[in-house]
């Protein structure tokens, strides 16, 4: 609980319904967290899909103390704000044009709640409204960067829209009081590509909440399962956006090696996104129509049902900041296989709690998905392991408390500083 009830104007281009990766499941988890730990967050965040223009942040715990600024305090909140039409025919102009109307929200909550104690903005997509406000208001700015264009590149920049947005990143970094980055890996990043100094940056990981897995415990899934595979098929479960970076295609091209050794292996690729329909061709000219499915988008509800009937899941990454789909899927209690790359080797410990495979490499993924199905009882002895790690080191309300006390310590250095 912090010291006193500090107020936090949060900025993120994504929130529910609009999650396109984890940045939107990660502030859509931390800011409700965040109010039930006493804090004053609102959300500012673009009306892509819908939603209503104010929602209360569930039920947060209310102060006792009986100050005059407790009685008129506004309620934790998520303001959408209509965004500007999308034409400009170039992505980067777009997103600055979003964060004016983005800043003339964030101004009206400044003038009706009377002042912020700090901002926190959610990669460089907000930058421009959360600097703008910083500078304006004299408040310190705290960033969250979630992945980096140069990362998505592995290293490079391909064009100018690309280099704008590592010099956007560059200058988010440079202009706040402090970073925050949810691995080691992306501090690593964060100081190779933008030179911010060690002692600015902390590590907050992100988090998963288990509820909706420990729901499903006992509830009988046949019914479900026998929609996607037959009893005696094996299912290697995928979830995510459906690109490069993320590593379906060597799921894909994987399949003929596994089926060889285990015919009765179905694989299951949920998710949209731009290489979908080169992996349908791909899958044609494989012959593995019938063993692989490319289910397209799934429902939360139906991801979480398959997590539980699956008997392994797998994220082969070529880049991954961090990976909240690995924790979704130890929180189900389904064995795990990820690439060695990013935040998820930090997170899946070999043998231990998954199994880590070489990332882009067709063999090792096939190695992976055999080592796995052939010992049942071994998968099941990591995944427990792999659910108490999430219960007990990744749930939200311990990443609200390290969050808050980066807050706390910003409003102190805040205070001694002659701005």
């Amino acid at each position: 609980m912090p010291k006193k009830r500090i107020r936090v104007l949060m900025l993120s281009w994504e929130y529910p319904p609009h999650v396109v990766g984890g940045l939107g499941a990660h502030v859509a988890a931390l800011a409700p967290a965040l109010a039930r730990a006493g804090v004053q967050v609102h959300v500012v965040t673009p009306r892509w899909k819908g939603g209503e223009l104010r929602e209360r942040l569930g039920a947060a715990v209310s102060s006792r103390r009986k100050d005059r600024r407790a009685k008129r305090a506004l309620p934790p909140s998520v303001f959408r704000v209509e965004p500007p039409v999308m034409g400009l025919g170039n992505f980067f102009a777009d997103a600055q044009q979003t964060n004016l109307n983005l800043g003339e929200q964030a101004q009206a909550l400044y003038d009706r709640v009377g002042g912020f104690d700090l901002i926190h903005a959610h990669d460089w997509l907000v930058a421009f409204a959360a600097t703008s406000l910083k500078r304006l208001h004299k408040t310190p700015l705290l960033a969250t960067i979630h992945a980096t264009e140069r990362g998505r590149g592995r290293g490079f920049l391909g064009g100018e829209m690309a280099h704008a947005i590592n010099g956007t990143e560059w200058w988010l970094t440079y202009e706040a009081w402090r970073v925050i980055t949810c691995s080691r890996f992306m501090l690593g990043e964060a100081r190779e590509y933008f030179n911010v100094p060690p002692d600015k940056i902390d590590v907050v990981p992100n988090g998963v909440d288990a509820a909706p897995f420990d729901e499903l415990a006992g509830v009988d899934l046949r019914e479900f399962r026998a929609r996607w595979a037959r009893p005696d098929e094996r299912i290697v479960f995928n979830v995510g956006r459906v690109v490069q970076e993320k590593g379906a295609q060597v799921i894909v091209e994987a399949a003929p090696r596994v089926l060889a050794e285990m015919p009765n292996t179905k694989f299951i690729i949920a998710g949209k996104g731009g290489i979908l329909d080169d992996l349908k061709r791909r899958v044609l000219e494989l012959g593995v129509q019938d063993k692989v499915i490319l289910g397209g988008f799934v429902a939360d509800p139906d991801r979480n049902r398959l997590f539980k009937v699956a008997d392994a899941a797998i994220f082969p990454s070529l880049y991954e900041p961090f990976g909240i789909v690995a924790l979704e899927a130890m929180a189900a209690k389904c064995p795990v296989i990820v690439s060695e790359v990013g935040g998820l080797k930090e997170v899946v410990r070999h043998g231990v709690t998954g199994v880590t495979i070489y990332p882009n490499n067709v063999e090792s993924l096939a190695w992976g998905v055999l080592h796995t199905l052939r010992d049942p009882r071994r998968a099941r002895t990591r995944a427990a392991k792999a659910y108490r790690a999430v219960k007990n080191e990744y749930n939200w309300d311990r990443i609200a408390e390290q969050t808050i006390a980066i807050y706390e310590r910003i409003v102190r250095e805040r205070a001694k500083a002659d701005w």
